[in-house]
Protein backbone atom coordinates (compact mmCIF):
# COMPACT_ATOMS: atom_id res chain seq x y z
CA UNK A 1 0.00 0.00 0.00
CA UNK A 2 1.37 3.38 -1.01
CA UNK A 3 2.12 5.68 1.96
CA UNK A 4 1.28 9.35 1.55
CA UNK A 5 3.77 11.50 3.43
CA UNK A 6 3.64 15.15 4.36
CA UNK A 7 6.57 15.79 2.07
CA UNK A 8 4.81 14.28 -0.94
CA UNK A 9 1.70 16.34 -0.24
CA UNK A 10 3.74 19.55 0.01
CA UNK A 11 5.61 18.71 -3.17
CA UNK A 12 2.35 18.11 -5.02
CA UNK A 13 0.86 21.34 -3.71
CA UNK A 14 3.99 23.25 -4.65
CA UNK A 15 3.77 21.82 -8.16
CA UNK A 16 0.16 22.98 -8.55
CA UNK A 17 1.04 26.44 -7.22
CA UNK A 18 3.91 26.72 -9.69
CA UNK A 19 1.65 25.59 -12.56
CA UNK A 20 -1.03 28.10 -11.57
CA UNK A 21 1.58 30.88 -11.36
CA UNK A 22 2.89 29.97 -14.81
CA UNK A 23 -0.62 29.96 -16.28
CA UNK A 24 -1.30 33.35 -14.67
CA UNK A 25 1.93 34.76 -16.03
CA UNK A 26 1.14 33.55 -19.55
CA UNK A 27 -2.39 34.99 -19.34
CA UNK A 28 -1.01 38.31 -18.08
CA UNK A 29 1.55 38.41 -20.90
CA UNK A 30 -1.16 37.73 -23.49
CA UNK A 31 -3.42 40.43 -22.08
CA UNK A 32 -0.56 42.93 -21.97
CA UNK A 33 0.45 42.08 -25.54
CA UNK A 34 -3.11 42.50 -26.81
CA UNK A 35 -3.43 45.83 -24.99
CA UNK A 36 -0.43 47.13 -26.95
CA UNK A 37 -1.96 46.19 -30.30
CA UNK A 38 -3.83 48.84 -32.24
CA UNK A 39 -5.49 49.22 -35.59
CA UNK A 40 -6.31 46.27 -37.85
CA UNK A 41 -4.38 43.71 -35.81
CA UNK A 42 -6.46 44.50 -32.74
CA UNK A 43 -9.69 43.76 -34.62
CA UNK A 44 -8.22 40.51 -35.93
CA UNK A 45 -7.34 39.38 -32.41
CA UNK A 46 -10.74 40.39 -31.01
CA UNK A 47 -12.47 38.56 -33.84
CA UNK A 48 -10.41 35.43 -33.20
CA UNK A 49 -11.26 35.47 -29.49
CA UNK A 50 -14.96 36.01 -30.23
CA UNK A 51 -14.93 33.16 -32.75
CA UNK A 52 -13.30 30.80 -30.26
CA UNK A 53 -15.81 31.75 -27.57
CA UNK A 54 -18.69 31.21 -29.98
CA UNK A 55 -17.29 27.80 -30.89
CA UNK A 56 -17.37 26.79 -27.23
CA UNK A 57 -20.72 28.33 -26.29
CA UNK A 58 -22.92 27.84 -29.35
CA UNK A 59 -22.95 23.99 -29.40
CA UNK A 60 -24.16 23.94 -25.80
CA UNK A 61 -26.81 26.55 -26.58
CA UNK A 62 -27.83 24.65 -29.71
CA UNK A 63 -28.25 21.41 -27.76
CA UNK A 64 -30.40 23.25 -25.23
CA UNK A 65 -32.52 25.04 -27.85
CA UNK A 66 -32.85 22.17 -30.32
CA UNK A 67 -36.50 21.24 -30.80
CA UNK A 68 -37.96 17.82 -31.49
CA UNK A 69 -41.51 16.75 -32.25
CA UNK A 70 -43.15 14.15 -30.02
CA UNK A 71 -46.63 12.64 -30.32
CA UNK A 72 -48.34 11.84 -27.02
CA UNK A 73 -51.63 10.02 -26.55
CA UNK A 74 -53.53 10.68 -23.34
CA UNK A 75 -56.90 8.87 -23.31
CA UNK A 76 -58.74 11.87 -21.89
CA UNK A 77 -57.46 14.37 -24.47
CA UNK A 78 -56.63 12.08 -27.44
CA UNK A 79 -53.36 12.43 -29.38
CA UNK A 80 -51.41 15.68 -29.28
CA UNK A 81 -48.22 16.77 -30.98
CA UNK A 82 -45.65 18.40 -28.72
CA UNK A 83 -42.52 20.36 -29.61
CA UNK A 84 -39.91 20.12 -26.86
CA UNK A 85 -36.30 21.09 -26.20
CA UNK A 86 -33.94 19.98 -23.42
CA UNK A 87 -35.43 22.43 -20.91
CA UNK A 88 -38.91 21.09 -21.58
CA UNK A 89 -37.64 17.52 -21.24
CA UNK A 90 -36.24 18.36 -17.82
CA UNK A 91 -39.61 19.74 -16.72
CA UNK A 92 -41.38 16.67 -18.12
CA UNK A 93 -38.94 14.38 -16.26
CA UNK A 94 -39.62 16.13 -12.94
CA UNK A 95 -43.38 15.95 -13.52
CA UNK A 96 -43.11 12.27 -14.38
CA UNK A 97 -41.20 11.50 -11.18
CA UNK A 98 -43.64 13.49 -9.03
CA UNK A 99 -46.63 11.78 -10.64
CA UNK A 100 -45.41 8.20 -10.77
CA UNK A 101 -44.08 8.03 -7.21
CA UNK A 102 -47.31 9.19 -5.54
CA UNK A 103 -50.70 7.67 -4.88
CA UNK A 104 -51.76 9.34 -8.13
CA UNK A 105 -50.71 6.17 -9.96
CA UNK A 106 -50.87 3.68 -7.09
CA UNK A 107 -54.24 2.02 -6.84
CA UNK A 108 -55.84 1.91 -3.43
CA UNK A 109 -58.01 -1.13 -2.70
CA UNK A 110 -61.12 -0.78 -0.58
CA UNK A 111 -59.42 -2.36 2.42
CA UNK A 112 -56.04 -0.62 2.08
CA UNK A 113 -54.69 2.74 3.22
CA UNK A 114 -56.62 5.87 4.02
CA UNK A 115 -58.52 8.20 1.72
CA UNK A 116 -57.20 11.18 3.71
CA UNK A 117 -53.60 10.22 2.87
CA UNK A 118 -54.54 9.82 -0.80
CA UNK A 119 -56.21 13.24 -0.92
CA UNK A 120 -53.25 14.84 0.84
CA UNK A 121 -50.84 13.27 -1.65
CA UNK A 122 -52.90 14.46 -4.62
CA UNK A 123 -53.13 17.95 -3.17
CA UNK A 124 -49.36 17.96 -2.74
CA UNK A 125 -48.95 16.87 -6.38
CA UNK A 126 -51.18 19.78 -7.44
CA UNK A 127 -49.15 22.30 -5.44
CA UNK A 128 -45.76 20.96 -6.53
CA UNK A 129 -46.78 20.89 -10.20
CA UNK A 130 -48.07 24.46 -10.02
CA UNK A 131 -44.90 25.69 -8.27
CA UNK A 132 -42.70 23.85 -10.76
CA UNK A 133 -44.45 25.52 -13.69
CA UNK A 134 -44.17 28.92 -12.03
CA UNK A 135 -40.44 28.47 -11.43
CA UNK A 136 -39.56 27.22 -14.92
CA UNK A 137 -39.21 29.31 -18.04
CA UNK A 138 -42.26 29.03 -20.32
CA UNK A 139 -41.67 27.14 -23.53
CA UNK A 140 -41.60 29.26 -26.67
CA UNK A 141 -44.84 28.80 -28.63
CA UNK A 142 -44.32 26.79 -31.81
CA UNK A 143 -46.84 26.56 -34.61
CA UNK A 144 -48.51 23.16 -34.80
CA UNK A 145 -47.30 21.85 -31.44
CA UNK A 146 -48.26 21.93 -27.77
CA UNK A 147 -45.91 22.43 -24.83
CA UNK A 148 -45.24 20.41 -21.71
CA UNK A 149 -46.89 23.19 -19.71
CA UNK A 150 -50.11 22.58 -21.62
CA UNK A 151 -50.16 18.92 -20.59
CA UNK A 152 -49.38 19.77 -16.96
CA UNK A 153 -52.06 22.48 -16.70
CA UNK A 154 -54.59 20.15 -18.34
CA UNK A 155 -53.79 17.51 -15.70
CA UNK A 156 -54.33 20.05 -12.93
CA UNK A 157 -57.58 21.52 -14.25
CA UNK A 158 -59.19 18.42 -15.78
CA UNK A 159 -58.18 15.74 -13.26
CA UNK A 160 -56.80 16.92 -9.95
CA UNK A 161 -58.88 20.05 -9.36
CA UNK A 162 -62.32 18.48 -10.00
CA UNK A 163 -61.56 15.43 -7.88
CA UNK A 164 -60.11 17.37 -4.96
CA UNK A 165 -62.77 20.09 -5.00
CA UNK A 166 -65.46 17.40 -4.78
CA UNK A 167 -64.07 15.00 -2.20
CA UNK A 168 -61.79 17.06 0.00
CA UNK A 169 -64.60 19.22 1.49
CA UNK A 170 -66.82 16.16 2.03
CA UNK A 171 -64.16 14.22 3.92
CA UNK A 172 -63.14 17.31 5.88
CA UNK A 173 -66.75 17.86 6.97
CA UNK A 174 -67.04 14.24 8.13
CA UNK A 175 -63.77 14.52 10.06
CA UNK A 176 -64.97 17.73 11.67
CA UNK A 177 -68.33 16.29 12.77
CA UNK A 178 -66.95 12.84 13.71
CA UNK A 179 -63.51 13.57 15.25
CA UNK A 180 -63.39 10.27 17.16
CA UNK A 181 -64.73 7.97 14.41
CA UNK A 182 -62.74 5.86 11.99
CA UNK A 183 -62.60 6.88 8.35
CA UNK A 184 -64.22 3.56 7.47
CA UNK A 185 -67.46 4.92 8.95
CA UNK A 186 -67.61 7.71 6.39
CA UNK A 187 -70.72 7.03 4.25
CA UNK A 188 -68.94 8.20 1.07
CA UNK A 189 -65.83 6.09 1.66
CA UNK A 190 -66.47 3.46 -1.02
CA UNK A 191 -67.79 5.98 -3.54
CA UNK A 192 -64.70 8.17 -3.07
CA UNK A 193 -62.37 5.21 -3.46
CA UNK A 194 -64.12 4.13 -6.66
CA UNK A 195 -63.76 7.59 -8.13
CA UNK A 196 -60.17 7.74 -6.91
CA UNK A 197 -59.38 4.61 -8.93
CA UNK A 198 -60.80 6.23 -12.07
CA UNK A 199 -58.78 9.37 -11.41
CA UNK A 200 -55.65 7.25 -10.93
CA UNK A 201 -56.17 5.57 -14.28
CA UNK A 202 -56.41 8.98 -15.93
CA UNK A 203 -53.37 10.32 -14.06
CA UNK A 204 -51.36 7.30 -15.17
CA UNK A 205 -52.03 8.44 -18.74
CA UNK A 206 -50.58 11.84 -17.94
CA UNK A 207 -47.58 10.22 -16.26
CA UNK A 208 -46.93 8.22 -19.43
CA UNK A 209 -47.27 11.43 -21.44
CA UNK A 210 -44.64 13.15 -19.30
CA UNK A 211 -42.42 10.07 -19.67
CA UNK A 212 -42.77 10.21 -23.45
CA UNK A 213 -41.82 13.89 -23.53
CA UNK A 214 -38.85 13.25 -21.23
CA UNK A 215 -37.63 10.29 -23.29
CA UNK A 216 -38.13 7.72 -20.50
CA UNK A 217 -37.95 4.10 -21.59
CA UNK A 218 -40.22 1.38 -20.20
CA UNK A 219 -42.38 3.92 -18.37
CA UNK A 220 -45.36 1.54 -18.44
CA UNK A 221 -43.36 -1.07 -16.56
CA UNK A 222 -42.37 1.49 -13.94
CA UNK A 223 -45.98 2.51 -13.38
CA UNK A 224 -47.16 -1.11 -13.34
CA UNK A 225 -44.54 -1.99 -10.76
CA UNK A 226 -46.05 0.44 -8.27
CA UNK A 227 -49.69 -0.09 -9.23
CA UNK A 228 -50.94 -3.42 -7.92
CA UNK A 229 -54.35 -4.46 -9.15
CA UNK A 230 -57.16 -3.77 -6.68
Amino acid sequence: MKTITLKSVLNRRTGWIALAALAGAVAGFVVFTISQVTGRNLYIIIGAVAGAAALLVLPRYWRSAQLSEVKVTVPQISELTFVVNNDARQVAWKLYIETVTRVSTQQLADEDGFVREALTSLYSLFAITRDMLKASRPSAPVSGGQTVEHLAVTMLNHELRPFLSKWHPRLREYEKTHPDDSESGWPDNRACRAELRRAQENLAGYALGFARLAGVRDAKAAIASVSPAP
